[in-house]
């Protein structure tokens, strides 16, 4: 049982933790287009080059 007094405080440190590193993400703009970056990911950025011919 004396173990639950290191780990219940570590377990909320670390959920608190976690709560400012989501909450500071919303604040940064982290999830503010999230269409944009889902087309990003898919769109050809270069445009296909022509294979020259043989002769």
């Amino acid at each position: 049982m004396e173990i639950l007094v290191i780990l219940v405080p570590l377990a909320l440190m670390l959920g608190g933790a976690g709560l400012v590193a989501f909450l500071w993400s919303l604040r940064s703009g982290q999830y503010d287009d999230l269409d944009g970056a889902a087309w990003r990911a898919i769109a050809d950025d270069e445009p296909p080059q022509e294979i020259p011919a043989k002769r």
